[in-house]
């Protein structure tokens, strides 16, 4: 699957990051926050389950519950 990553800043300087299928919106429950463009399109294996370098885990099953995947609150 390909991916658009956003990302927001957060508290002591982290960084959240939220990635959507390729060309789709950003989901409507999250776009009351300032989501910035991080990457468009990367490939990522359809049953990948994290993506480290975004802190993003369970992406294929959040993406498959939800239609996107965020980086979890404990990161």
């Amino acid at each position: 699957m390909r991916l658009d990553i956003y990302r927001r800043p957060e508290n002591e300087g982290k960084l959240s990051y939220l990635a959507v299928p390729e060309a789709r919106n950003i989901p409507e429950e999250a776009t009351n926050t300032d989501w910035e463009i991080e990457a468009r399109a990367i490939e990522v294996d359809d049953n990948a389950d994290s993506l480290p370098d975004y802190d993003l885990e369970n992406v294929a099953g959040q993406i498959s519950e939800k239609g996107y995947a965020i980086t979890s609150v404990q990161h």
